[in-house]
């Protein structure tokens, strides 16, 4: 059951009208070990504006057994009806709703998740609610701006453990009677229960001890390093409460770690829930520790950005999510003692990259977007609201000054804590604190969509002095469907200059100035920098402060080329990198020639993030943006290339380990597949190398893509590894198979229309990540069709989030030709689908698009 779409026009209707006090819950869920439904009692009490006025409250349930309005029983045929109960007659003033129902666990990751162990066979459940999936629990008004304190009393099977927002009582009789919350947002409300394993700590502070806990299933108890979690959670809470001069506003400070979860992370009050394949159960690379590092900072700042104080509606989600990312990233960047000081290089090369590609989609839109309704909000967690968003409040910060930024922010948290504000009211708080009208500044970031380029125009003497010297702001037309007019911004930026230093053999890049300036309007001109000796690279946006495409000069370019590995610092070579993706994107460098940049430089790269970026984007030109006759070329080159880097690397390194990786995404000869299956059994080493777990999952499914491996050896090595994670590299290995009955087998079980049949969400994924091979076009070419004829039907039976995979997972990305185009087009226009299939199908076809013209452009530097 779907739920009803909520629009912000009923959102706003129904704010205007009703004050809600508080929840009550009383959830049976004793019989959770066997599924199915579960019992649920909501009593609600709130205020209407008006006398006899109407509204309703939000169920997603298979049976709705009572409604009683204050103290009168209302006939439930009559109230129910599309996941809503009607109340009418409402009293002016105080109103007590009791609402009693079956609701049903779910296996989608929405709603209350029900996920069974393979090692223990015991039942764990979790609640995820973001955007409105509390509905799928209790009866709720459900829309962030009608915050109320939440009363939770939860019976649960004997030895099971409750998590909720608030702090954990002892159980009577197998009951959990929990404490009223704060005042906070229903999609922010948690439960979390099963025999989970747990850790559990303090944070100290100025007298003050807020409990720690972090729990995972027991089964991956052994692989938990709460220690290092609780470093870093200690490490947020001190440079939050600081730059923040709030102090953290909920009674304790739970990180639960839970099974099939579809996102990173939530930030629930008090109870956070994060993906469990953070708990690390194999050896992973120092980049996978600062991506979790990451999250958790994340997570922690929405206590106060999002929590605390919340948004009105879900047109400043974006808000939300960027300062949480901006300010998790500086925390890293800037806190005492951080392990990752060098965050924004990894901010530059992952994030930015995601928010540049989605910026260059026909769904582009301002970050702050408008939200008609629950659908749109859905897809639009996307590379807009998270990663531009905080690329441009890391813009703002540059603007108007770190110190004055967060007294801004200080104000806007004392201002508005446990309320529900506007975009207005924090650059409100901006204004009073920097000095700046911010309205000129939020008109062209927040309201506008598209991307800016920047390019150096640099006129030199003939001694090599700089005699002119502008930086050139371009605004690209916008993506064909996409709405609004391409714009030039204000930018805040730094121009570094490189020069080589010759002192030694590595010909080392070193910056010798920077100069921070305002960038307005098509040209700026620099005259601090004439009369200066021209520098061997000249790089724009140094340090990353603004949100543009940077280009580089032809002189700057041929320098870089030779020379990337050599900068001295890490961001710089980030920006360069980034910026030679673009170009590949873009079709304005090939393939062929980007393969030769990252092979000349990578062995200097000391960064692993940026290494296994690289990693990713070669495998990904190669596959889609290459000239067809000269793929397998590429292919060669790039294999080969891993397995000479990965028998070079350090031993025991985390080079080494991405090197295999890589390696293992790629092998594709008889003595390469040999290698990985020798590597397998044992019968060869490479000194340092520890073929774990994950690692043997990795090369496995390779073998099974690949053909090498059948269904004997694939149920073999689940055997060594009858996990959760094991079912799901499994269901991907057998997914991979290059033959037509592995993939129609794997076509059927996502593409079911009967929800009740459908795969636990996790293993869905897995099954369609091994579907799709880039070595077997040829195979899934049958399935261009299948697709179009399957999409809108998935699409309508299926939960949100179950219906998303499958409608960006299935979508024929690799045929990559003018049909593929064309089979899109026609079925937008005969299918009809509403706005959010719509938009992701358009942002599919969009890929197929530009993979198009970077393979005209790399064919034609043949």
């Amino acid at each position: 059951m779907p739920g009803t779409n909520l629009t912000r026009e009923e959102a706003q209707a129904r704010a205007r009208l009703l004050t809600v006090d508080s929840y009550e819950i009383d959830l049976d869920l004793s019989g959770a070990q066997e599924g199915g439904t579960y019992r649920s009692e909501t009593t609600v009490r709130f205020a209407s504006a008006e006398d006899g006025a109407e509204t309703f409250i939000d169920l997603v349930a298979p049976a709705v057994h009572e409604v009683v309005l204050n103290g009168k029983s209302l006939d439930v045929a009559a109230v129910f009806r599309d996941s809503r109960i009607t109340l009418k007659h409402l009293h002016a003033g105080d109103n007590e709703l009791r609402v009693v129902a079956d609701c049903s666990y779910t296996n989608t990751g929405e709603g209350l998740h029900r996920f069974v162990d393979p090692v223990d066979e015991q039942a764990y459940l979790y609640t995820q609610f973001e955007v409105p999936d509390a509905r799928r629990v209790f009866a709720s008004f459900e829309q962030p701006d009608l915050k109320a304190t939440f009363r939770f009393t939860v019976k649960a099977p004997a030895g099971w453990t409750v998590i909720s927002n608030s702090p954990t009582p002892q159980p009577e009789d197998n009951v959990w009677r929990f404490e009223p919350t704060p005042r906070i947002s229903t999609y922010i409300t948690a439960l979390i229960a099963g025999p989970y394993h747990s850790v559990h700590s303090s944070y100290e502070k100025d007298g003050r001890s807020v409990p720690l806990g972090i729990y995972c299933r027991p089964s991956l108890a052994e692989f938990l390093d709460a220690d290092a979690i609780f470093d870093v959670t200690r490490q947020g809470f001190d440079w939050f409460q600081e730059k923040f001069d709030y102090a953290y506003p909920f009674a304790k400070y739970d990180q639960l770690f839970v099974p099939e979860f579809n996102a990173g992370a939530m930030e629930n009050a008090g109870a956070v829930t994060i993906r469990d394949q953070y708990v690390f159960r194999s050896k992973v690379t120092d980049a996978a520790y600062e991506v979790r590092a990451e999250t958790i900072l994340h997570e922690l700042a929405h206590m106060w950005f999002g929590d605390l104080v919340t948004m009105e509606w879900w047109n400043d989600l974006w808000l939300n999510e960027s300062f949480a990312t901006y300010t998790s990233i500086a925390c890293q960047a800037y806190a005492p003692g951080s392990r990752w000081p060098h965050s924004w290089t990894t901010f530059a090369n992952s994030m930015k990259t995601w928010a540049y590609r989605q910026d260059q989609l026909p769904s582009t839109h301002p970050i702050m977007a408008e939200i008609g309704d629950l659908d749109d909000v859905l897809v639009n967690f996307d590379g807009i609201t998270y990663a531009k968003g905080a690329s441009v409040l890391k813009q703002l910060v540059a603007y108007v000054g770190m110190d004055e930024f967060f007294r801004g922010v200080q104000a806007y948290f004392k201002a508005h804590a446990f309320k529900n504000t506007r975009l207005s009211d924090l650059l409100g708080a901006l204004e009073e604190t920097s000095g700046r009208d911010l309205k000129l500044w939020s008109k062209a970031w927040l309201e506008t969509a598209g991307i800016n380029i920047l390019r150096p125009e640099i006129t030199t003497d003939d001694s090599g002095v700089i005699t002119a010297f502008a930086v050139k702001q371009e605004a690209p037309a916008l993506p064909a469907g996409a709405k609004g007019e391409p714009v030039l911004r204000p930018h805040r930026i730094a121009i570094g200059l490189y020069d080589i230093d010759g002192t030694d053999e590595a010909g080392r890049l070193v910056r010798t100035d920077r100069i921070e300036l305002d960038v307005d309007g098509e040209l700026t001109d620099v005259p601090a920098l004439v009369g200066r000796a021209r520098p061997a690279v000249v790089l724009l946006n140094d340090d990353d402060l603004s949100y543009a495409k940077v280009r580089l000069d032809e002189e700057s370019l041929k320098n870089v080329t030779g020379h990337l590995g050599d900068f001295t610092e890490s961001l710089p070579r980030a920006l360069c990198w980034a910026s030679a993706w673009d170009m590949t994107r873009d079709g304005e460098l090939a393939t062929r020639d980007y393969l030769a940049l990252v092979l000349s430089g990578i062995g200097k790269e000391s960064d692993i993030g940026v290494v296994q970026s690289l990693h990713r984007q070669v495998k990904l030109a190669i596959d889609l943006y290459a000239a067809p006759q000269w793929r397998e070329t590429g292919l060669s080159r790039w294999t080969d290339a891993t397995l000479a880097h990965l028998r070079s690397a350090e031993p025991g390194s985390d080079h080494q380990l991405a090197w295999a990786r890589a390696f293992a995404a790629t092998a594709r000869t008889p003595q390469q597949l040999d290698l990985l299956q020798a590597l397998l059994d044992g019968t060869e080493t490479i000194e340092g190398l520890a073929v774990d777990a994950e690692l043997r999952w990795a090369f496995v499914e390779r073998l099974a893509a690949t053909g090498v491996f059948d269904e004997e050896e694939i149920a073999g090595e689940y055997e060594r590894d009858r996990t959760a994670a094991g079912e799901r590299h499994a269901a991907t290995a057998r997914a991979a198979r290059p033959t037509p009955e592995a993939k129609a087998q794997a076509w059927a079980s996502v593409t079911v229309s009967d929800a009740k049949a459908a795969l636990p969400n996790a293993v869905q994924e897995a099954v369609i990540s091994g579907f799709v091979q880039t070595d077997q076009r040829e195979l899934l070419a049958p399935y261009t069709e299948k697709y179009f004829a399957a999409v809108k039907g998935v699409w309508e039976s299926r939960s949100h989030e179950m219906a998303q995979q499958v409608a960006v997972g299935l979508y024929p990305s690799l045929q990559i030709s003018q049909d593929t185009l064309d089979a899109t087009d026609a079925w937008l226009k005969s299918a009809e689908p509403n706005a959010a299939l719509r938009r992701l199908v358009l942002e599919s076809r969009a890929g197929v698009e530009r993979a198009l013209k970077a393979r005209a452009a790399d064919a034609a530097a043949e």
